[in-house]
């Protein structure tokens, strides 16, 4: 149970999702997990919108029917028994729950659908393979018989990636196939079935001196915030971060090979520390989202777990200026990164401070009011170490002294590791949250320094006009050259439309200002349109290029996935060439 409320208490949903419904479907996590908001949270949306406790008396969409609908299988009883042949009668399904299971992600889009029962674009069977050899036989075969193939890594996606717009095949992922290939300390890597999950790979690593006889405990050092219910497959295809990436990097900075099986054949990328043989092949497969072929192993490397070492910090600045300037600074003098490193902007600080208890912990508010941080201006800076001792400490002594430069108030540890308690186990609130029509979304972008105040001025002018919105904003992910910025909008919206038309003005006022339309979640269908403009029609014919090499039928993943079979009408800001 959460905290008692001292006064009235919304009827949040606590219990587990029927099983076979909608719900336990499109419910973040865990089917027994959930997280109801602290009370000062809920007071202050009843705030924000306008809103009593009688507008949260009654829930709305929970979502507890059985999943029911009548989308015929297009595949013919003889493709499915040959499919059944290679992975097992087990292992296919094709009532209507396993096929919904696999078809939509989490964006709001995908959950307001769900909630409301609208179904569409679900796979005729879901393959559950057990190994590559399997998912070699499948792409073969489905290549013979031109059968679109998609595949499902952990669900996690928010730009529609896994929807099965022409049916045919999906392949989960998650039952079979997440095993350790092969573990070498000498080298420092591990390689595992794409399916493996960001929970059980951290636990292989962990567990290096009993699983692999190893010397020490180890780490991969990604960790999104999808991390329990996302897949080292889909990290890699969607070129994923981790929320302390500042200091291990990108996956592509992580992953050193990978092996495909596509409609041409087997495409493997060896795992050398570095190499100069011409374009790199792993780089040319991250980012392609599905769209070349199935993912099968990949090769990461690891890193000694030292948690001794991870030394936790925050500071208030006066202004987001200020903490913008603090934060290139500190990335910028070379005295090593900071591994998780995020700056929130004067709404999100807000509402951190209340989420986090920040205003709760004895002295603090009246300390930050006596040296005059005021309220919607000031910014919060959270931070840890990773590393070797003398590295981590040497490192906080300088961010200390630049965050004294910009007249920053130390704050210790302490909402970095409240922050921490809940990095995972936050996105459980949009469940009960929405139950009352209240929608929570995030979009992000990468930015050069010099760009960043007018990426973000622009991009929060077009969310903010939207009257009683929250729209909040962190840097994270930060580089000597640039950074993050994730915009997140807390807003009272249940329509179809309304939404999709607030989550295009967003996407156009991030191209528009300059951004990169994606740092980490990848671009799928629902970002596709705006690619082309983004990275011009030389970059794209690329693109198209390497699609007719690998997959000249359109079967990987087809229907606007990176854009590649996009109709000029669905385009948007399109560029000449350059």
């Amino acid at each position: 149970m959460s905290k008692p409320y001292k006064d009235f208490r919304p009827p949040f949903v606590e219990e587990q999702a029927p099983k076979g419904s909608y719900r336990e479907i499109f419910k973040w996590g865990s089917p027994t997990g959930y997280k109801v908001p602290k009370e000062t949270l809920y007071k202050l949306i009843k705030e924000i919108f306008e809103l009593t406790d009688e507008d949260f008396k009654e829930p709305m969409d929970l979502g507890y029917e059985q999943v029911d609908y009548d989308i015929p299988i297009k595949l013919t009883e003889a493709q499915i028994a040959e499919l059944s042949k290679i992975v097992g009668p087990e292992n296919l399904k094709k009532d209507p729950y396993s096929r919904l299971s696999v078809a939509y992600g989490k964006t709001m889009y995908d959950i307001l659908r769900l909630r409301r029962k609208v179904v569409e674009n679900v796979p005729d069977v879901v393959l559950y393979p057990a190994n590559k050899e399997q998912i070699e036989k499948i792409v073969a075969y489905v290549s013979a018989e031109k059968i679109p193939l998609y595949v499902y890594g952990g669900g996690s996606s928010v730009t529609r990636g896994t929807e099965c717009m022409k049916g045919g095949v999906s392949l989960d992922m998650r039952k079979n196939f997440n095993k350790v290939i092969k573990f070498n300390e000498i080298n420092q890597t591990i390689t595992v079935e794409a399916g493996m999950s960001g929970p059980d790979l951290e636990a292989h690593l962990r567990n290096a001196v009993n699983e692999f006889g190893a010397k020490r405990a180890y780490t991969c050092g990604h960790f999104p915030q999808s991390f329990e219910y996302s897949s080292v497959g889909g990290w890699t295809v969607t070129r994923g971060a981790g929320q302390n990436s500042t200091y291990y990097g990108k996956i592509e900075n992580i992953v050193l090979g990978q092996e495909y099986a596509t409609p041409v054949g087997i495409i493997k990328a060896n795992d050398y520390p570095a190499k100069a043989t011409g374009p790199d092949i792993n780089q040319i497969m991250m980012g392609s989202e599905g769209t070349f072929g199935v993912l099968t192993h990949v090769t990461l490397k690891v890193f000694r777990w030292m948690p001794d070492n991870q030394f936790k910090y925050s500071f208030m600045f006066h202004t987001w200026q200020d903490a913008q300037n603090a934060a290139r600074e500190v990335m910028q003098s070379e005295f090593g990164n900071p591994s998780v490193f995020r700056i929130s902007d004067p709404e999100e600080t807000e509402l951190m401070m209340r989420m986090y208890g920040v205003e709760d912990i004895p002295i603090i508010p009246q300390l930050l009011e006596m040296k005059g941080f005021k309220k919607n201006e000031k910014c919060l800076m959270l931070g840890w170490s990773d590393g070797e001792k003398g590295f981590c400490k040497n490192q906080i002594k300088n961010v200390k002294k630049i965050c004294k430069k910009y007249k920053a108030m130390g704050l210790t540890g302490i909402p970095t590791k409240a922050w921490e308690h809940g990095r995972f186990s936050d996105p459980y609130l949009r469940d009960n949250l929405q139950d009352f029509g209240i929608m929570i979304d995030t979009l992000e972008c990468s930015v050069n320094w010099d760009n960043m105040q007018h990426v973000y001025e622009t991009v929060r002018a077009y969310c903010k006009s939207r009257p009683k919105t929250v729209v909040t904003t962190h840097i994270s992910h930060s580089y000597p050259q640039g950074a993050n910025l994730y915009f997140i909008f807390i807003a009272k919206m249940t329509d179809f439309d309304e939404f999709l038309n607030y989550h295009r003005g967003i996407l156009d006022h991030i191209q528009k200002s300059g951004a990169a339309m994606s740092h980490h979640h990848g671009i799928g269908k629902m970002f596709a349109p705006w690619l082309e403009g983004q990275i011009g029609s030389n970059q794209m014919d690329v693109y198209k290029a390497l699609k007719n090499h690998f997959d000249p039928d359109n079967l990987m993943n087809p229907g606007g996935t990176i854009g590649l079979d996009l109709t000029e009408e669905q385009k948007v800001f399109k560029r000449p060439k350059w």
